[in-house]
C-alpha cells in the first residue's frame, strides 16, 4: 500500500514558498552590498541586532558592513556568486546554507592578485517587523585558487553608441545603480495595501520565478546559437546594451550568433544572484553572470569575464519578458587555452554544441 501524501494547508505552503523567495532576495542583496561597497545596503540585509562570524571579522552586522565597505573602496571589482541555496523555514525563523564563489583581489602571499574563493554561508534568518532579514551569518571557507594579475579592461571609444558597455564601480559610481534607479522611475503607479495578502505573496513568488527563468532562456539561446530562444526572453520592442551589439533585442538575437561563431569555438554563460524588485506589472533586477569563452585562431585563449545584467521587465498580457537589458562589465581574465575535452576522465563524454543538435533540445522535446 502506498502511503498518502501529507496534507499541507495552502496558506502554510504559500508562506514557506514566499519566505524562501524573500530570503533568496536578501542573499542576493548581501552580495550586492559587498561588491558595490554599499554599507547601507549591506546593513539592510540584517536585522538591527544581526551578527556575523567571518573569522577575523566577528561582531555586529553594523560593524561588519562598515569594515567591508572601507575594505572594498578603491579595490578592484569583486563578485560574490551564491548558488546551491538550501533554505529550511520554520514559522518566523529559518536557516540556510548557500555555496559562494567569490572573485576578489587580495594580497594573500605577496602583492595583490585575483583569487577565486570557494566557501559556504551558514545563515540564520528571522521574520520581524513584517520583513525577512538575516539574523546571523557564519562563513565557512572551503578552497582558494590564485590567478595571474587580471587583464586591463578592454579599451573602448570615449563614446560609442553602437558598441561598448558600462564598467562596474563601487557605490554611487556604479552605473548599475544608476540604471536600476532609471528603470524603477518608469514604474507605473498603483494602489498598494499596507498589509500584504495571500494573493500578493503568490504573485510575487510566481513573478520572481518567471523573471528568473528569462535568464535561463537568454543564456541557452546565446550559448546554443539559437536566435529564436534568445528573442523568447524579450518583448518585441525590447533593447539591449551588450557591448558587442547595442540596439534592438531582435537585431541582437540575429547577429550575436554570427559574431560568436566567427571569433569563438565555445561560449558558456552562468547566471545567478537574481535580485528582483516587482511592483505590479513592472520589475527591475540585477543578476550576476560569468561568461567562459574559448577564442578561435592560431593561439586560442580561455577567457573568463564577470559582470552583471541590469534589467527592466514588463508583464504584458500576463507574460513577463525583458524590456531593456544592459551588461555591466566588472572583471576579465585570460590564459593560454589547453584542450582537455578528450583527456582522462573526460574522454567519451557528451560535449555541448552551438546548434539544436545539443542534447538539451531532445530533453525538452521529450518532456512536451
Amino acid at each position: 500500500m502506498v502511503a498518502a501524501a501529507p496534507v499541507i494547508e495552502h496558506e502554510e505552503s504559500l508562506w514557506v514558498t514566499w519566505s524562501r523567495t524573500q530570503i533568496r532576495q536578501r542573499l542576493a542583496q548581501h552580495a550586492r552590498g559587498i561588491d558595490r561597497a554599499d554599507e547601507a545596503l549591506l546593513r539592510e540585509s540584517y536585522h538591527a541586532d544581526g551578527t556575523v562570524d567571518y573569522g577575523s571579522l566577528q561582531g555586529t552586522a553594523a560593524e561588519f558592513a562598515s569594515a567591508i565597505a572601507v575594505m572594498h573602496v578603491g579595490a578592484p571589482m569583486s563578485s560574490h556568486r551564491t548558488s546551491n541555496i538550501w533554505i529550511k523555514v520554520h514559522g518566523d525563523t529559518a536557516v540556510s546554507e548557500s555555496y559562494v564563489m567569490a572573485w576578489v583581489t587580495l594580497p594573500t602571499d605577496g602583492e595583490p592578485q585575483p583569487h577565486l574563493v570557494g566557501g559556504r554561508y551558514l545563515d540564520r534568518h528571522s521574520f520581524k517587523d513584517e520583513v525577512w532579514r538575516m539574523q546571523h551569518r557564519h562563513y565557512v571557507l572551503d578552497w582558494i585558487r590564485q590567478f595571474p594579475p587580471s587583464l586591463l579592461m578592454p579599451i573602448q571609444d570615449a563614446l560609442s553608441l553602437s558598441h561598448g558597455c558600462p564598467r562596474g564601480g563601487h557605490y554611487l559610481q556604479d552605473p548599475g545603480n544608476t540604471l536600476l534607479i532609471t528603470h524603477a522611475s518608469q514604474k507605473k503607479s498603483q494602489l498598494e495595501d499596507d498589509q500584504m495578502n495571500e494573493r500578493d505573496r503568490l504573485d510575487q513568488v510566481l513573478s520572481h520565478q518567471a523573471i528568473t527563468e528569462l535568464g535561463c532562456r537568454y543564456a541557452r539561446g546565446v550559448d546554443r546559437g539559437d536566435a529564436e530562444m534568445i528573442m523568447s526572453a524579450f518583448h518585441d520592442d525590447a533593447a539591449i546594451v551588450s557591448g558587442l551589439i547595442n540596439g534592438s533585442a531582435r537585431d541582437f538575437s540575429e547577429e550575436i550568433g554570427v559574431t560568436i561563431d566567427k571569433t569563438l569555438s565555445c561560449v558558456a554563460h552562468t547566471v545567478t544572484n537574481h535580485w528582483i524588485e516587482v511592483e505590479g506589472d513592472v520589475a527591475v533586477g540585477e543578476s550576476y553572470v560569468i561568461a567562459y569563452q574559448n577564442t578561435a585562431g592560431d593561439i586560442p585563449e580561455d577567457v573568463m569575464t564577470g559582470g552583471r545584467y541590469v534589467d527592466r521587465y514588463e508583464r504584458r498580457q500576463g507574460v513577463w519578458k525583458i524590456s531593456h537589458r544592459t551588461f555591466v562589465l566588472d572583471w576579465t581574465t585570460s590564459s593560454p587555452a589547453k584542450n582537455l575535452m578528450d583527456s582522462g576522465m573526460f574522454e567519451g563524454m557528451t560535449t555541448g554544441c552551438r546548434s539544436q543538435a545539443d542534447p538539451v533540445y531532445k530533453l525538452w522535446a521529450d518532456a512536451s
